[in-house]
This record gives structure tokens, sequence and C-alpha cells, in this order.
């Protein structure tokens, strides 16, 4: 694990198990800690105190493995996607199989980033690798599986994912108070339509 300041007011931690190092410093609820921001490979920690003793506190963190506490969301979903074949090609499995792997497992919300409302989801099935040529238009609502991820496309943008279907549901809305309705920890479940 490798600490450094990020401005005056924040660490940034890089680690190889971010997820769970995030989910550590949420539950150790450490002084002076404003905002836990997850990423990839970094976990930002924003503070009002003292820097100095927060790396110590964060150096004594025993970050455990990484699984979902929050609330469960149910996301409704069509597989019908574009990639729905392709996905079952590269896996080996029939287009049903794909759906039913999908939808068997359990996720956690790891972070949030590319948009607002974009939740990577771990604890997937399948692992396929992101399309060569990223697509102009992703509408919203979109289920989609890239790398060890699961995500729903909170908004229409562009997008190399590879689409096995699509939810009603509206991941992001501005009148919605949190407006993401994914954050991390949140565990998710698909549920077939």
């Amino acid at each position: 694990m490798e600490i450094r300041r990020a401005g005056d007011r924040a660490l940034l931690v890089e680690t190889p198990v971010p997820h769970a190092f995030d989910a550590a410093v949420r539950a150790a609820g450490l002084p002076g800690v404003e905002e836990v921001v997850p990423g990839a490979s970094t976990v930002l920690v924003v503070a009002s105190g003292p820097l100095d003793a927060l790396e110590r506190a964060l150096r004594g963190l025993s970050a455990g493995e990484f699984t979902g506490s929050g609330e469960l969301v149910e996301i409704p979903v069509v597989y019908d996607g574009e990639d729905l074949a392709e996905v079952a090609g590269l896996t080996g499995l029939t287009v049903d199989e794909v759906a039913a792997r999908h939808c068997g497992a359990e996720y956690t919300v790891a972070y949030l980033g590319f948009s607002p409302g974009f939740g990577y989801l771990t604890g997937g099935v399948l692992d396929v690798p992101r399309r060569e040529t990223p697509r102009t238009r992703v509408p919203a609502g979109s289920v989609a599986v890239a790398g060890p991820y699961t995500a729903v496309y909170p908004s229409a943008s562009p997008g190399g994912w590879r689409l096995l279907g699509r939810t009603p549901l509206t991941l992001w809305d501005v009148d919605r108070d949190p407006p993401s309705l994914l954050s991390p920890g949140t565990r998710v479940r698909f549920q077939p339509l």
C-alpha cells in the first residue's frame, strides 16, 4: 500500500484491494474523514483534520475480503442486447445460459465513475473484453459487461462495453435524493423480465 498527499486535505491510497480498503475506511469511522472516493486501484480519503494522524490511522487498517453490506437493489432486465450472442460465443455458453448466469449472481458496487451514477459492479461470472470499437451512443438503461465488471448505463453516452440487455429503471435522476440509485457497497441482483 502506498499513501500520497493529494492537496492539503486528502490522501490518495494505492492498494491492490481498493474496494475492501474503501469498506474498511468507512467502517472505521475515523475522525475528520469527510469523504471516501474508491476507484479501480485507489481510494481518495478527504479529511478536515491533520493528515499525518489520518495517514497513521489508514496504515493501521486491515482490509478484509470485499463484500457488499449495503442495501439490495433489484434491477429488472430484458436480455435482448446487441452483443448477447457475441458474449455467448466468447464464453462458450448459449444466449440463455449467459442471461441465466448474469442474473444468477449477486453483485456489489465497487465504485462509481465514467459518468454520474455509472456503477462498476463486481462479483460477476462473465469476463469478456471490451468491444474493439466503442459505440458512439449507448442508450440509457443498457445493461453491459466488460472485463470483470457489470454496469448499467445511467444515461445515453458513448461506450465500449458489451450490451446484454436493458432495464426500465432510472439509475441517475437529479430530482432524487441522492440522485444515484447505486453507491459503493450497494448489493445488486438482476431479475429477468
